[in-house]
């Protein structure tokens, strides 16, 4: 991907790629295209959730005394 995502341009993106193949207008190759788009978007958004729940936990346990 060229483009640099954010969570937040990531979902909304996605939001619009399913709307498109709800949409039932495109062909076949373009529904495949953006299919594949949709799951490198779910995959980037899955690691983005991923990496603030580790840190969302680092922090608990840093504030609690028990980190580093």
């Amino acid at each position: 991907m060229a483009t640099e995502w954010t969570f937040e341009t990531a979902m909304a993106r996605l939001e619009e790629i399913v709307a498109l193949l709800e949409g039932g207008n495109c062909t076949p190759d373009e529904s495949l295209k953006l299919f594949e788009e949709g799951a490198r978007l779910t995959a980037f958004c899955n690691e983005s959730l991923k990496a603030a729940e580790q840190k969302i936990t680092q922090l608990t346990l840093t504030a609690a005394g028990e980190g580093e």
